[in-house]
């Protein structure tokens, strides 16, 4: 199913984005995938080898998708599909429980969690359409966009940034399904 599939992994150095890549890798993939830690990018290019590309890129930034799908084109000749991983805890800018949520722990974690997932998604859509050609998105949220956790989890910020994801993933994939653009959500738990 994926033999000589072209993905692209926003935030696919570490974590789950890396063990996504190095599956599609062992399933026949090409991947490229991107990270903002330096080290991380590295360490990746050693497991990816030579089925994969590691590229330093922060999500956050408009362009960096564009980017990575415009390496995977050079690199691999063609772009089937996104998987968005990248995101994270905006705790450390102020992100918490409501009463003590700072404005910027409310907008680092948006644009770590939710501009990001806009940003990728709006580029592959972009080539998609662009080419007329199908292909798949897949973006990560959480068990806490739907189900909180009060006693373990308590950054309203994070949890509303997953929720979103979930509420932008059903309404693109309703829009683009007539051109054959499928559009996915995967919300692991804790």
């Amino acid at each position: 199913m994926l033999r000589d599939k072209n993905i692209v992994i926003i935030g696919g150095t570490s974590g789950i984005g890396l063990a996504a890549a190095a599956t599609f890798i062992e399933y026949g993939a090409n991947v490229v995938a991107t990270g903002i830690d330096e080290g991380s990018c590295k360490q990746a290019q050693d497991i990816l080898q030579d089925r994969g590309i590691a590229k330093c890129l922060d999500a956050r930034i408009e362009g960096s998708a564009k980017k990575a799908i415009e390496e995977c084109l050079a690199e691999f000749g063609r772009f089937d599909g996104l998987f968005h991983v990248a995101g994270g805890s905006g705790r450390k800018w102020g992100d918490g429980p409501l009463h003590e949520l700072s404005l910027e722990g409310w907008q680092k974690t948006m644009d770590l969690n939710l501009t990001s997932v806009m940003l990728s998604n709006q580029a592959a859509v972009r080539h998609f359409m662009a080419k007329e050609t199908s292909g798949s998105i897949l973006n990560l949220s959480s068990v806490l966009g739907f189900s909180p956790a009060p006693r373990f989890f308590y950054t309203h910020a994070y949890a509303a940034a997953k929720s979103a994801i979930i509420g932008l993933s059903k309404s693109l994939a309703a829009y683009y399904a007539e051109h054959n653009i499928r559009i996915n959500v995967l919300a692991p738990a804790l």
